[in-house]
């Protein structure tokens, strides 16, 4: 095992990990509802592209992370790992980019007015749902999944491997979930961009 890279400290750290999940959360939400109506010169749905992007290699690296732990390879783990979070950094900025200035996309909306009609909604058909139920688990559990992520990193980097792998045991298959539902939902609404 590593040696510990963080003196322990379970109170400042729950600080600043509720802090900061905090913080994310709320600033999402505020900003979501906040649509910058500016010309920057360039298509903004390019974020959404990265994102897609980004959330694809979030995927791939928690899935080597995953490998090199089970290989016992824990220096090439922890890197991994910390990649996938700086990489999750990323989105979040590209994420908030996106949505200040492309605003929300409506799936089966294909006249761009922002509202469904009963037409667009036949059009769209059954698929609509399923794009509604993989954005509906998607959603709150990109929104919860942060505290567990950094506490999960937290127990690593402590040196408490027991409780970082009891831990990982729910926070990895939630946060892959989160990685590849976001590029599904990319996928699936992309057409309907502007």
């Amino acid at each position: 095992m590593l040696k510990p890279a963080l003196a322990k400290n379970d109170k400042k750290a729950s600080v600043i990990i509720y802090t900061l999940s905090i913080i994310v959360f709320l600033t999402v939400v505020v900003l979501s509802r906040v649509s910058l109506k500016i010309n920057i010169g360039f298509d903004v749905h390019i974020f959404a592209v990265i994102n897609a992007i980004i959330n694809s290699l979030v995927a791939v690296f928690l899935l080597l992370g995953l490998m090199a732990a089970k290989q016992k390879k824990f220096i090439l783990h922890k890197k991994i790992m910390l990649t996938a979070i700086i990489l999750s950094v990323l989105f979040l900025l590209s994420y908030i980019a996106h949505h200040l200035l492309a605003g929300d996309t409506k799936f089966g909306d294909i006249n761009h007015d922002g509202i469904l009609s009963i037409d667009e909604k036949l059009q769209a058909g059954n698929i609509r749902f399923v794009y509604l139920i993989v954005l509906l688990t998607h959603i709150p559990l990109a929104a919860i999944i942060l505290p567990f992520i950094l506490f999960t990193a937290y127990r690593a980097l402590i040196g408490e491997y027991d409780k970082h792998k009891k831990t990982v045991r729910f926070t990895w298959p939630i946060w892959f979930y989160v990685a590849i539902s976001g590029v599904i939902v990319y996928w699936m609404i992309n057409p309907y961009y502007n």
